[in-house]
């Protein structure tokens, strides 16, 4: 009997192992930082004509901004667990520094629009002087599912523009 009920704890366990390791969405491994204008034309007569890098709906922060890595991990329940690493300014005059940001993490589902924006926590989590960050919350509303995954990292107030975005994992 003692045997018995040792087989059947390790079965339970083993299954319940397997049941946690397919509860994820997407995964992210690595990040582009962001590059506010996607192109720009000189007329002659007329001002410059600037494409602002709008993604999925979602304006590009202000000034360019450099990321050296980023990891991410969403569930199926919408949890999500954002590391992020070296995320600074990549232009103007603090150069190199973490402009006093907080961020926080959105996830867009949609190919095409209407776009829903799933969010973490708007008050977000402050950027260390390095750059690096962690997330780790509750995407709102949760996901059902997530066919063409885009994970942007936006900064907190103003217009909430993105910053960096992830690289979906393809495995």
């Amino acid at each position: 009997m003692k045997k018995t009920f040792i087989l059947l704890s390790f079965v339970v366990a083993l299954f319940a192992l397997s049941v946690g390791a397919n509860d994820t969405l997407v995964k992210f491994d690595g990040g582009i930082g962001v590059l506010p204008v996607a192109s720009g034309v000189g007329q002659a007569a007329t001002a410059d004509v600037v494409n602002r890098n709008i993604v999925r709906g979602v304006q590009p922060a202000g000034q360019i901004w450099v990321i050296s890595a980023l990891r991410a991990e969403v569930k199926i329940d919408g949890h999500i667990r954002v590391d992020g690493r070296g995320l600074l300014l990549g232009g103007g005059n603090a150069i190199g520094f973490n402009g006093n940001a907080s961020v926080f993490a959105t996830l867009i589902c949609e190919a095409v629009a209407p776009f829903t924006e799933r969010s973490t926590n708007p008050v977000g989590v402050p950027l260390d002087p390095n750059g690096d960050f962690r997330i780790d919350d509750v995407l709102v509303p949760a996901p059902a599912s997530c066919d063409s995954p885009v994970l942007l990292i936006r900064v907190v107030g103003g217009n909430a523009g993105w910053f960096a975005a992830g690289i979906p994992r393809q495995d």
